[in-house]
């Protein structure tokens, strides 16, 4: 309490919460404005539990279901950030613009802007349309000006979203974008502790505690994963400059088990629902069928867990260059012990950076099938296994973790004592590997 108590202490960072605060309830604010021309009680019919909109219900943080001017949620974002990333490795020109630094990055979040734009007006003239041929338009209204007009509604809600999750990241504390999917989640989570107490005569009184102390087992267990560290030993050679002698000490590199953190989930999941969702709202009963399957079946399964594996090696190679990495500990006179600076030295920090993010993709992919496993093996109903499953709680878990470090920096640089005081020196940090 005291630590919590020494936040209102530093000005800064009580302005950056404040905002982040602020800015989070603008956008619950949000959840509850309605797009114009749309029936809610005939939608509310479509959108049944069990389907594919369970999942995107879940990451809007119940726009959907009410379908408000935050329907989309910040998954076009999302999604054209993933394209970016994507060009990035296959396109020299957009390489480049990463190189150059600030500019650089610049150019390619005003492009990633404007294909957001696109590919929200994309999707939400597919749900549109889907939503004249279900008969949800409300009687009076031409069906040009109900797809022109939620169109623009739910392309101008993400837009905003877009906006917010900047401004978070830029004045507030955190991640934006990842704040507002973690706020979505978090917002999800009482009613889902609700209904479970509601069909608590389904496994009993004895089921219901258990489910709770599953899902305590479960944050134990991510937070166990997401702080595990491989260490690689460094050595750095004593060194003159000026009157100075630097080096001689002996540290190491910390390479984390899930370097990629919460993106591969997340990328995988705006992938899975973009087609699907199109698609649930066409009137072709086999693209339903398919649609149904590739949101809850094995097919979804088989899907979610390649694209998880791909993207915790692709993100992993974006954000961790072994060969940098080994330049800069030989440009300042650091090498790992019994091997020459250089080649070698990333030769061997790529080889066990790529046993570790096997295990991390391992570890990813078992929590995020988690809701499949409580739904079919434990018969658990399946809206509480998506709210309780592993790919909510891992993103819950790891943004918070994240939110925390950054505000335990203010409170470290300021000589305030960390969330983590005591046998760990008052550092929310990694354990040994």
């Amino acid at each position: 309490m005291a630590t919590v108590g020494n936040l209102a202490k530093i000005p800064e960072l009580r302005r950056r919460i404040l905002f982040t605060v602020a800015m989070l309830g603008l956008y619950r604010i949000g959840i509850y404005v309605p797009t114009p021309g749309v029936n809610t009680s005939a939608l509310a019919k479509l959108l049944k539990p069990g389907t594919v909109f369970d999942i995107f219900n879940l990451f809007s943080g119940g726009a959907l279901e009410r379908f408000s001017v935050f329907a989309l949620g910040i998954m076009p974002y999302i999604s054209a950030s993933i394209i970016f990333q994507l060009l990035a490795v296959a396109v020299p020109a957009i390489a480049e613009m990463q190189k150059e630094g600030d500019s650089g990055r610049k150019k390619i979040t005003q492009y990633t802007r404007y294909s957001t734009v696109v590919l929200s007006l994309v999707q939400s003239f597919g749900i549109s349309y889907g939503l004249v041929q279900q008969g949800i338009m409300l009687p009076g209204m031409s069906i040009v000006a109900f797809c022109v007009s939620t169109m623009v509604t739910l392309t101008a809600g993400t837009c905003f979203l877009m906006w917010l999750g900047e401004q978070i990241t830029e004045r507030g504390i955190g991640n934006g974008i990842s704040l507002i999917i973690f706020a979505g989640i978090v917002t999800r989570i009482p009613p889902g502790i609700v209904a479970a107490w509601s069909n608590r005569s389904q496994y009993g009184l004895f089921g219901f505690l258990l489910i709770l102390a599953f899902i305590a087992a479960i944050i134990t267990f991510i937070v166990y994963f997401e702080r595990a560290q491989r260490r690689i030993p460094v050595q750095y050679a004593k060194r003159v400059v000026g009157r100075k002698m630097y080096g001689g000490q002996a540290t190491h590199l910390p390479l984390k088990l899930n370097m990629s953190g919460v993106i591969p989930p997340i990328f995988a999941s705006s992938l899975i629902m973009f087609p699907a969702t199109i698609v649930q709202f066409m009137p072709n009963e086999t693209l339903k069928a398919f649609a149904q399957e590739l949101g809850q079946g094995w097919m979804h399964d088989t899907l979610y867990v390649a694209l998880i594996v791909f993207f915790t090696f692709f993100y992993t190679a974006v954000t961790f260059n072994p060969v940098d990495v080994a330049d800069n500990l030989r440009k300042y006179g650091g090498y790992v012990p019994g091997l020459r600076p250089g080649k070698a030295t990333s030769d061997y920090i790529d080889r066990v950076l790529t046993r570790i993010t096997v295990g991390g993709a391992a570890y990813l992919s078992f929590v995020c099938l988690l809701p499949s496993i409580l739904s079919n093996q434990f018969q658990i109903p399946g809206l509480l296994a998506v709210t309780f499953g592993g790919t909510s709680l891992l993103i819950v878990v790891g943004v918070a973790m994240d939110t925390i470090a950054q505000i335990e920096t203010h409170l470290l640089s300021r000589n305030y004592d960390g969330f983590m005081s005591g046998s760990s020196g008052g550092r929310f940090k990694g354990r040994a590997g």
